[in-house]
């Protein structure tokens, strides 16, 4: 029985690791390399939400789309200044 909810645990664990991870690249995204970091950041924030951290995951999913978005727009405005 015990080793059922270790199991559970680092499931749980796993998850929330990769939804922080993916909250951290949306913010990369935003200044460094929105291609890469934004895609990372979805994929990241989608394997949370399937792997048990269902609000998180998809908000960090989300995060990562408007970071990536957002650091397009704040490159293009840089580029053509």
């Amino acid at each position: 029985m015990a080793d059922v909810h270790a199991t559970a645990r680092q499931r749980s664990n796993a998850a929330r690791i990769c939804t922080i991870i993916a909250f951290v690249f949306a913010a990369l995204a935003l200044f460094l390399s929105p291609l890469i970091f934004g895609v990372l950041g979805v994929i990241l924030g989608i394997v949370g939400a399937v792997l048990g951290d269902k609000p998180l995951g998809w908000y960090a999913a989300a995060a990562s789309v408007a970071g990536a978005v957002l650091g397009f727009i704040i490159a293009a405005a840089l580029l053509n200044a």
